[in-house]
């Protein structure tokens, strides 16, 4: 997946263009009512959906797989701390975090990873922190498409495969983690309105609350 990620994201620089998602500010206003003050984001990007963050006054710590994104994220002025490195191989640091924000990551992961995901980032929270994950569901128009990998989940095209939630599987997954709610978003691409909307699930956990 590193080396499919890095050749695609190369080709297709910044195609989201540099507004937050719909997510992200979502996050963030959830994010100040909790007082929040550090945040860590597992799958930086070239950094669209963090300076939301810090512009609203909190530190931001990313981990990104790509060296390019990362650049990209200098170029764009981006203030924030960078781990050069896959969340497959969290923690990078022995800091604990008020929040956690991981947008449209988490379905690209095998069962393995997404468990090990969920652990490291709750592993990473201060004590009553949150982790707030977005991640697509079986609602998205290429659910079912592709070769079938296990179930749920897909490979849609070469290098990229696709887990797609439900109620369920988000329970399954996420109950033992603070769970404490869970709702779905049609997410625009406000970069290439010709596209149609993704459908997320917007997962909410509290350090704490089981």
């Amino acid at each position: 997946m590193t080396e499919f990620w890095e050749a695609s994201f190369i080709e297709k620089q910044m195609m989201w263009g540099l507004e937050p998602s719909d997510s992200a500010f979502m996050a963030k206003d959830f994010f100040l009512e909790k007082k929040v003050k550090d945040v860590l984001i597992p799958g930086f990007g070239y950094g669209r959906n963090a300076k939301i963050f810090s512009d609203n006054g909190m530190h931001v710590t990313g981990i990104e797989i790509s060296k390019t994104a990362i650049d990209l994220a200098r170029k764009n002025g981006v203030n924030a701390t960078i781990y050069h490195g896959s969340v497959t191989n969290m923690p990078f640091d022995n800091k604990r975090y008020d929040a956690i924000f991981c947008y449209a990551l988490i379905h690209l992961l095998n069962r393995r990873e997404r468990e090990k995901l969920i652990q490291d980032c709750y592993n990473q929270l201060k004590p009553d922190g949150y982790m707030m994950f977005t991640a697509v569901t079986k609602k998205a128009p290429m659910y079912g498409k592709g070769r079938e990998l296990s179930k749920d989940r897909f490979e849609i095209m070469e290098g990229v495969k696709m887990f797609y939630y439900d109620s369920n599987s988000v329970r399954r997954e996420f109950e033992k983690y603070g769970l404490i709610e869970f709702s779905e978003i049609d997410e625009p691409n406000k970069n290439m309105k010709d596209k149609p909307a993704m459908n997320f699930v917007i997962i909410t956990c509290k350090k704490g609350a089981i």
